[in-house]
Parts: structure tokens; C-alpha cells; sequence
């Protein structure tokens, strides 16, 4: 683990954050009565927990040398590597919808590199076999392409007018891109070299003030959501007026884009594939599209109604029509096997997280059922949506949340997967229609509650066009009682359909077996009839 990433190379970052911000000593924040500073403070709190994850992970690898923990181990630093990017300057004033995900994205990436150049020095020293070289050095590229994109995003907006290289933190910005340009260049050659100029760059940007910030004040709309809101929502605004989610939007490309090159590699070896799965999953990437990045997600922060459009549609019609494309038996009908003897990849990855206890206990549908509907009732109904409006990236871990947990509930009523709990027909329409009552009551909560939800934040952003907060609440929460019952009568058709066809398929093989054996078991059954019969003479 290179030396930037490490929990020794890391743990002081809380400390002179900390002492920076509270305008105290470096030795007060180490005087235990000063520790409440930490809390108080978003930035050296996102660095303690970032010190705290990779420590797990540095610790982990000394410990566990089993490749099946790999992506575990990944998974938690890159997810350690994110807050402490979501909360840093990036995350202020004007468009910082758009640079903290751009930031976030350089952090996730900027991990990953430095991982792979790990394993690259492991193959050099014969730890790792050529599939793992290969495997490294290709993931390089894309990832050094990934944050080389995202730092001329994240450089073009907080630049301002001007000229770049007017100014020190222009200057080091293009030194900063050059860098990551070499590095796409030279693939994994450089690449932990590339990682650790990043972050050095990256920390010695966070210490100037970005030439944007000395030309004007934000407004209330960028500062509270990034962008302002200066027209009424229109059905055209929301069609037309669009504003690119860069985490979301992104994925549901690649996800649309994915999906098609492994439908194209099974027909190139002359496997079919269902062309509705294909038609679903494409129609689930484009709503995830718009739910994020139209009208939609440009609204959403700011306005309560639209923000249960989007919710509904991410934790409803998106995971019903991505469960029933079936990426997972795509995935490893179309990856490549590991072989006999051969580091596990990602088929073998995939095919274990699908199989593990972890994912059996959570796509258990009464598991399930409880996350997905106790969870409109946690985030709206205890406070939580209040204090989680106030933050972008408490925007998008709503969203992954939202689409996560549908999933996981429709994923064993109608993906086309094999989930790790089936149930039987009669079984999956009774999970479905127990969830309906609780979610038609939630959309009459919200629409007679007498307490305004998110209503400091909304007052606060003080949209001129909507005067009347109460009457938005109760617009979206007619709009979560209501738009409900559509992604369920699909389900619901769907559940019918696939009941009649495998009640047809069953009849036909029970033909074709009594046409095998003379009918050997109605024969049976009248014999027993029969037997019964005679005994009761």
C-alpha cells in the first residue's frame, strides 16, 4: 500500500485540519478535553474517518492473503476515500453539485491506482501471476482516463474567467492535469508515481482559494444546492431543463453501455439472449437517467414534490426494470472464466457475493420487505431528511439508498436472477401486496402531517415562485401515495405472466412424461382409486 494512502501517512490530516479550521494550536487538538472539535468540524471528522477505514484495510491485507477479500478490501478504501472529498472545498458554493462528484470520483479513482500499482509491484516481485499484470494494467488506463477528466471538470469550474495561469492555484491546477495526461499515457508504468502527485497536488490546491471565489458572492440556490432556480416547475422545465448528474447520469451510460457489449459477446459466440430483458434494462438506465440528471434532478434539491418523483422512480420503476434484465446472469454467462489454477476474477467475484450468507440474509424478502418499506418511514418521519438536504452527497447516498433497496426487494419477486431465497408464485404476489398498504399510509402521513419537512432548508433557499411549502409537502405527498400503484401493477402483470408461462411449462413436461410412459402415473392414481374403492365393500 503506497505510502500516501497508508493510516501513518494519513493520520495527521485530522490533526492540522482540525487545529486550522478551530483557529487553535496543533497540541490543543490533542488535549483530549478538545476532542468535541472533531464532531463540530465536517472536514477533520471525514479524515478520522478515512484514517480509521484504510487502518481496517492495511490491517486486513497483513492478515487475510486470500484473494476471494480483494474487492472487500478495495470496496472499503474506496469508500474511505470519499468523505473526506465530499466535504472539502469542492463541496462549496456555486456548481458544487457538480465538483464535489468530480472530486469524489478523483478520490475513488486516485485509491484504486495506487492499489493496482500495488499489485503491479507484487507481479514484478513474482507475487502475482500475468492475468493479475494484465488485469492491473489495463484497469490503469481507465482509471487514470477517469481522473484525468475529472480533474479538468473539477479545474474548469472552480477557475472562474480568467485566465488558468494567472494565478497559483491555476498554475499548479495544469501541472496537476499534465501529471494525470503522463499517466494515461504510460499506463501503469507510472502509475503509483501519478497517484502520489495527485493527492500531493490535490493537497496543496485545497490550501488556496480558487480564482471563482474571489469574483463574487454565491447566491442562497448555489450555495445550498449548487445552482440556482429561478423559473416555476413546468412539465417542459422538467423534460427539457436538464443538468448532467455526473455520478449517476454517468453510471446509467455505462450500465446501458455495458449491458450491450456483453449482450454483443454472447451473440458473436452464438448464445441468444432475450431481447426484453435487453429492452428492460435499457428503459431502466434511461429513467435512472432522467430521474437524475433531467428537470428531475435539477429540481429535486430544491423542490419537495420533485423530489418524491425522483425517489418513487428510483426506489420503484428503476429497480423493476433492472431486475428484469438480469445483469447477473449476463455478467457471468459473458465474463471470462478464471480457469483451473487461474486468480479469481470478476465472474468469480460476482458469482461468490451472489452466493455469500451476505447476500442471502439481505434479498430475503421479509429482509427486504422491512428495508423497503421502513425506510420511507426512517428518512422522512425521525429528522433525518432534514439534516440530510443541507449536503450534495447526502443527496446522492439518498439516491443510491433509494435504488439499492429497491432492488434488492424486487430482485426475488421479478428479476430474471436467480435470487438466493425463491419463493413460490402465490408467495411473491403475497411479499407484494403486503407492502402496498404501508406504502399508500406513508403518502398519507406526508400529506396531513402538520410539521414541514426539510422546512429550515426550504425557507432558507426561499424560491420567490413557491411561497406555499405546505402545499408542495402535500403535492409530494399525494405523489408518493399515487405514482406507486403504476411500478406495482407491473410487477404484478409481470408476477401473472411468468406464473402462467411456468404453470404451462410444467404441463407440457407432465405431457411429455406421460406420453414417455404410457401415462404410468394417472394409471397409478386410478389404481389407487380403485384399491380404495374395494376396501370400503
Amino acid at each position: 500500500m503506497p505510502v500516501w494512502e497508508s493510516p501513518e501517512g494519513i493520520g495527521v490530516k485530522p490533526l492540522y485540519t482540525a487545529a486550522d479550521l478551530a483557529g487553535v494550536a496543533l497540541g490543543d487538538v490533542l488535549d483530549p478535553r478538545r476532542f468535541d472539535l472533531y464532531p463540530a468540524l465536517e472536514e477533520p471528522m471525514a479524515w478520522l474517518i478515512a484514517a480509521a477505514g484504510l487502518l481496517v484495510v492495511a490491517a486486513g491485507g497483513a492478515l487475510v492473503q486470500q484473494w476471494r477479500w480483494v474487492p472487500a478490501f478495495a470496496v472499503l478504501a474506496v469508500a474511505a476515500s470519499v468523505p473526506s472529498a465530499v466535504v472539502g472545498p469542492a463541496a462549496t458554493g456555486a456548481n458544487h453539485d457538480w465538483t464535489s462528484d468530480a472530486s469524489a470520483l478523483q478520490a475513488v479513482g486516485g485509491v484504486l491506482v495506487g492499489l493496482l500499482a500495488s499489485l503491479l509491484r507484487q507481479r514484478a516481485r513474482g507475487d502475482a501471476d500475468e492475468v493479475v499484470e494484465r488485469r492491473c494494467r489495463r484497469f490503469v488506463v481507465v482509471l487514470g482516463t477517469a481522473l484525468l477528466v475529472s480533474a479538468l471538470v473539477l479545474t474548469v469550474l472552480r477557475a472562474g474567467s480568467g485566465p488558468l495561469i494567472a494565478t497559483p492555484w491555476g498554475t499548479v491546477a495544469v501541472l496537476r492535469i499534465a501529471v494525470l495526461g503522463i499517466v494515461v499515457v504510460a499506463g501503469a508504468r507510472l502509475a503509483l508515481a501519478g497517484a502520489v502527485c495527485a493527492v500531493v497536488f490535490g493537497a496543496v490546491l485545497a490550501r488556496w482559494v480558487p480564482p471563482r471565489f474571489l469574483e463574487r458572492s454565491d447566491t442562497p440556490g448555489e450555495t445550498l444546492i449548487g445552482h440556482d432556480l429561478p423559473d416555476p416547475v413546468t412539465v417542459a422545465r422538467l423534460l427539457l431543463d436538464w443538468r448532467f448528474n455526473i455520478l449517476f447520469g454517468t453510471a446509467a451510460l455505462l450500465l446501458a453501455g455495458g449491458y450491450l457489449l456483453a449482450v454483443r459477446r454472447l451473440a458473436r459466440r452464438g448464445d441468444g439472449w432475450p431481447r426484453g430483458r435487453t429492452v428492460a434494462w435499457l428503459a431502466g438506465c434511461a429513467v435512472l437517467l432522467l430521474a437524475t440528471s433531467s428537470g428531475l434532478g435539477r429540481f429535486s434539491p430544491g423542490v419537495f414534490s420533485v423530489h418524491m418523483v425522483t425517489h418513487m422512480a428510483l426506489n420503484m420503476l428503476v429497480p423493476v426494470l433492472l431486475a428484469i434484465g438480469g445483469p447477473v446472469t449476463l455478467a457471468l454467462r459473458a465474463l471470462p472464466v478464471a480457469g483451473r489454477g487461474g486468480a479469481p476474477g470478476p465472474r468469480e467475484w460476482l458469482a461468490g457475493l451472489v452466493g455469500s450468507r451476505t447476500a442471502r440474509a439481505a434479498a430475503h424478502p421479509l429482509v427486504a420487505l422491512a428495508l423497503f418499506v421502513g425506510s420511507f418511514y426512517a428518512l422522512y418521519l425521525t429528522g433525518l431528511f432534514d439534516a440530510a438536504l443541507r449536503y450534495h452527497w447526502a443527496h446522492q447516498l439518498m439516491n443510491l439508498h433509494f435504488l439499492a433497496v429497491g432492488y434488492l426487494f424486487f430482485w426475488p419477486l421479478v428479476g430474471s436472477d436467480p435470487a438466493p431465497v425463491r419463493l413460490p408464485h402465490l408467495g411473491r404476489l403475497a411479499v407484494l401486496l403486503a407492502a402496498m398498504p404501508f406504502h399508500a399510509f406513508f403518502g398519507i402521513v406526508v400529506m396531513s402531517s402538520d410539521r414541514l419537512l426539510g422546512g429550515d432548508f426550504y425557507r432558507s433557499l426561499a424560491l420567490p415562485w413557491l411561497p406555499d411549502l405546505a402545499a408542495d409537502q402535500q403535492l409530494g405527498g399525494g405523489i408518493a401515495w399515487a405514482s406507486g400503484e403504476v411500478p406495482m401493477l407491473l410487477v404484478v402483470i409481470v408476477l401473472l405472466t411468468r406464473w402462467a408461462r411456468d404453470d404451462a411449462r410444467e404441463a407440457s413436461r407432465s405431457d411429455r412424461r406421460a406420453d414417455a410412459d404410457g401415462d404410468a402415473e394417472l394409471a397409478a392414481y386410478n389404481a389407487m382409486l380403485a384399491r380404495l374403492a374395494g376396501s370400503d365393500r
